[in-house]
């Protein structure tokens, strides 16, 4: 559920809320299915650090804060909490994190870089 796809082409993304049984097709080619990744190998980190933040919850991404540049960004923060979807969207220049007024940390919560795509914290409840 949830799954992001991505054109390779145009670079536009689509997420899907429904699973069918139809392929994904952009400027004539199928989309990509993003992974969802979960640990960091280079200096950029990715992953979503969830805390608890007075009446709800600030997902960082990256231990490290993660570059904001026009050419090198995290293009939104989500957070899936049963049943419901909170996304913040990000611009380059902006600080890469948001607040969602969750009352429970144990969450999903996902990023999406526009360089090294989809990125997910893997201490959550299934």
């Amino acid at each position: 559920m949830l799954q992001i796809f991505k054109c390779e082409k145009c670079g536009k993304i689509v997420m899907v809320v429904h699973e069918g049984a139809g392929q994904l097709i952009c400027c004539e080619q199928p989309m990509l299915l993003q992974q969802e990744k979960t640990a960091d190998t280079g200096k950029e980190k990715h992953v979503p650090v969830v805390e608890k933040s007075g009446d709800g919850i600030m997902v960082r991404v990256g231990e490290i804060p993660h570059p904001m540049e026009e050419s090198h960004h995290i293009e939104w923060i989500e957070v899936i909490d049963g049943p419901y979807l909170h996304v913040k969207g990000l611009k380059a220049g902006e600080k890469p994190e948001a607040f969602f007024p969750v009352p429970d940390k144990d969450v999903k919560a996902r990023t999406f870089c526009n360089v090294h795509g989809l990125w997910t914290n893997k201490s959550h409840k299934t």
